[in-house]
C-alpha cells in the first residue's frame, strides 16, 4: 500500500483511557475502534505503536486540547510530550490536531442518543476520536 493511501489513526488522549479511529483506506470516514485503557507510558506506546501496524496507517493523528481561547495550556504541553514519544517509537508522523470541541459534541450526541450513563463514559473517548478524525479528513 503507498504511503499516500495508507489508513490514519486517531487518538483523544485522556488520563485513563485513549480513544481511537481509523480511516478508511480512502480517508474518507472515519470510524471507531474499542478504546485503549491506559497502563503505563511505555505499554500505552507499544499497544498503539502494534495497532498502526496492523490497521497499516501511515499517520497518527492526536487530539490538541487547546483553551477556548486559542492557547496551548499544560494539558497540551502533555499531549505534545506523548507525541513526541509516540513519533519517536512507531516512526511515523504524528499531527496534532484542534480538539476544543469534540468532546462536548460527543457528549450531546450520547446524550441524545439515550445511552445510559455507565456506557456513555467509555463511548464518549471513541466518539470524540471518530469526530476528531472526521474533521481532519473533512479538512483534506
Amino acid at each position: 500500500m503507498t504511503a499516500a493511501r495508507r489508513r490514519i489513526l486517531a487518538l483523544d488522549l485522556g488520563k485513563k483511557r485513549i480513544g481511537l479511529a481509523i480511516s478508511d483506506p480512502l480517508g474518507m470516514t472515519a470510524q471507531g475502534l474499542p478504546n485503549l485503557v491506559r497502563t503505563n507510558k511505555r505499554s500505552d506506546l507499544a499497544a498503539i505503536g502494534q495497532l498502526a501496524r496492523e490497521r497499516e496507517a501511515g499517520l497518527i493523528l492526536m487530539g490538541n486540547p487547546i483553551n477556548m481561547g486559542g492557547l496551548e495550556g499544560r494539558q497540551s504541553g502533555w499531549v505534545r510530550e506523548f507525541a513526541a514519544a509516540l513519533e519517536k517509537h512507531t516512526g511515523l508522523p504524528v499531527r496534532l490536531w484542534d480538539e476544543r470541541l469534540t468532546s462536548v459534541e460527543a457528549g450531546r450526541v450520547l446524550r441524545s442518543s439515550g445511552i445510559s450513563i455507565e456506557k456513555r463514559a467509555a463511548a464518549v473517548d471513541r466518539l470524540s476520536a471518530v469526530i476528531l478524525l472526521q474533521s481532519y479528513l473533512d479538512s483534506l
